[in-house]
């Protein structure tokens, strides 16, 4: 059996390995609920993850799972750490508009009419 923990540990250093591959690429950052993975009976929410993805190369660079009590602001930040983004652009959506994630890298943010003074100002 394969420990996860290990096998995370491999695939970040591997992520580094080819960073240099991905200078210049759009990298898409998302959060996904899994399918399937909640539970009623348990009350138990389903599995929410934050992923960053290399659109070019078409593989995922890395994941953070939303902690239950949590939301994609504290994980975000955990996933932007590991990652080397310098030299590429990130797309995310608006949750990202956060002050705290959108000063890490260069970005481009999707901002909502509804979102009233980040949408007028544009400048986040």
């Amino acid at each position: 059996m394969i420990d996860a923990q290990q096998f995370q540990v491999v695939f970040e250093e591997w992520v580094w390995a080819v960073n240099e591959i991905l200078q210049g690429q759009i990298i898409n950052l998302d959060g996904t609920g899994l399918r399937g993975s909640h539970d009623n009976r348990l009350a138990k929410r389903a599995i929410y993850r934050v992923s960053a993805r290399a659109t070019e190369n078409e593989i995922v660079l890395g994941q953070r799972t939303v902690d239950e009590k949590s939301n994609e602001i504290t994980a975000l930040p955990e996933l932007l750490k590991m990652l080397a983004l310098s030299g590429c652009l990130v797309t995310i959506d608006a949750l990202g508009t956060h002050t705290s994630i959108a000063a890490q890298a260069d970005y481009v943010l999707s901002v909502k009419e509804n979102q009233g003074n980040r949408f007028e100002d544009r400048s986040v």
